[in-house]
């Protein structure tokens, strides 16, 4: 979970965006946002992994969240980002259309993920958070990242 300061109890997140929706995860799991840079692609690996890169001597496998949604895939451009985000010492950049910012959310703001019926992101959702008129899914990257790991340690 993201860090949350006890008096004031909001969420520091990273938004991003995919789409025409905004994403976040918390900082506490982003190591660094960076421009894009050449992927080397990995064979027999699924179509959403699109390769590796070598970022500061650290070989790190690159996920485009699009296709791992889903979601019609898009030629990457100067807002394209990669999120580089660290768990259990595993280490994956998410390719996202563009990073936003970084923004403290309320805690009690995030509601459950929604009973979407057949949404192929449903699994990947950790909450919503509702902030003005923004909606911020929020996404649980155990579950994004979980055959991602698997991968990377079998066949890297």
């Amino acid at each position: 979970m993201a860090e949350v300061s006890e008096s004031t109890k909001e969420m520091k997140v990273i938004v991003f965006q995919l789409m025409d929706k905004e994403y976040a995860v918390g900082v506490d799991v982003v190591e660094s946002i960076e421009k894009l840079i050449s992927i080397t692609r990995v064979p027999k690996t699924p179509s959403y992994i699109k390769g590796v890169i070598n970022l500061r001597g650290v070989v790190t496998p690159i996920v485009d969240l699009r296709e791992r949604f889903g979601m019609e895939v898009k030629p990457l451009d100067d807002t394209s980002r990669i999120i580089i985000v660290s768990l259990e010492e595993f280490e994956v950049g998410l390719i996202v259309d563009a990073a936003n910012d970084v923004i403290d959310i309320p805690v009690n703001s995030i509601e459950p993920q929604p009973d979407v019926v057949g949404s192929i992101e449903s699994e990947f959702i950790s909450g919503v958070a509702k902030m003005d008129k923004r909606l911020l899914v929020m996404l649980n990257l155990e579950k994004v990242l979980h055959p991602v790991k698997r991968v990377t340690t079998d066949e890297i």
